[in-house]
């Protein structure tokens, strides 16, 4: 039986979509969570690769001839999707890092809890918020978003080439900023009331020195904190989604 003539091109263009694609899917927000067996996460990267290798044959540069050129592309392939993918993560840790703020200031920090994202020494508000992250991606399609950009990605950083170090540092670091500042915002309500209560439980101390103010003073905070959190977890979820649909509006390949 003859093989097709175009065989090792469309084999060595899976391969090349495919380090890109499978790199990007360990990290994007929403599809490469850690919680799903290895299995479906690699079925869906190479499903939506199967997908993308018909549109972007035609750009794709042919096997060539030195079998480390193939894989020193293929390595460039699967650095560009980790820093893709790292970029859309960032955006999303920014609830869950904002969560653990919001754990130290109501006074619930000690509660802890494993995260495979967070690690052992994760709260147990920034687990919740993790648990519901990826959900609510899903459930509003913001996924599709990163996908997008992910095609878009390959007239930015054509396949086969290798990012550019001093630009593909600048990005990171303006997105672990922006990602930093959301969490900030997303805490600050609380931040803000921890401030008071301080002030408010030094003053008492102050005012009654013979008051035991710590085992007054925890206890309303605690209360009050888990209040607070119940009144403002909706709108914490809703300007998250916000934060996080404009800024996979700005991902590289969007547009």
């Amino acid at each position: 039986m003859e093989l097709p003539p175009d065989l090792d091109h469309w084999a060595y263009g899976l391969m090349l979509v495919l380090a890109r694609v499978g790199a990007a899917m360990t990290l994007l927000p929403g599809l490469g969570e850690a919680a799903p067996p290895a299995m479906v996460r690699a079925g869906l990267a190479l499903g939506i690769a199967l997908l993308l290798l018909p549109v972007l044959l035609p750009d794709l540069p042919p096997p060539p001839d030195a079998g480390a050129r193939a894989g020193l592309a293929i390595t460039g392939e699967i650095v560009t999707g980790l820093w893709f993918g790292w970029l859309a993560r960032v955006l999303a840790l920014a609830l869950s890092t904002g969560a653990q703020f919001i754990a130290y200031t109501i006074g619930i920090s000690n509660v802890l809890q494993s995260d495979p994202e967070l690690g052992p020494q994760t709260t147990a508000v920034a687990r919740l918020f993790d648990a519901a992250a990826p959900l609510l991606i899903l459930l509003t399609g913001l996924y599709r978003m990163p996908l997008s950009a992910l095609e878009g990605l390959y007239r930015l950083i054509p396949a086969g080439t290798m990012l550019p170090p001093a630009d593909s540092l600048q990005t990171v670091l303006r997105w672990m900023a922006d990602g930093f500042v959301l969490a900030l915002r997303l805490a600050a309500p609380f931040v803000l009331a921890s401030l008071v209560w301080h002030v408010a439980t030094g003053l008492l101390a102050r005012f009654l020195p013979r008051l035991q103010v710590y085992f007054v003073a925890v206890p309303g905070q605690i209360l009050g904190g888990f209040l607070l959190l119940t009144a403002l977890s909706s709108a914490l979820l809703s300007a998250w989604l916000e934060a996080l649909r404009t800024g996979f509006a700005g991902l590289p390949g969007t547009g």
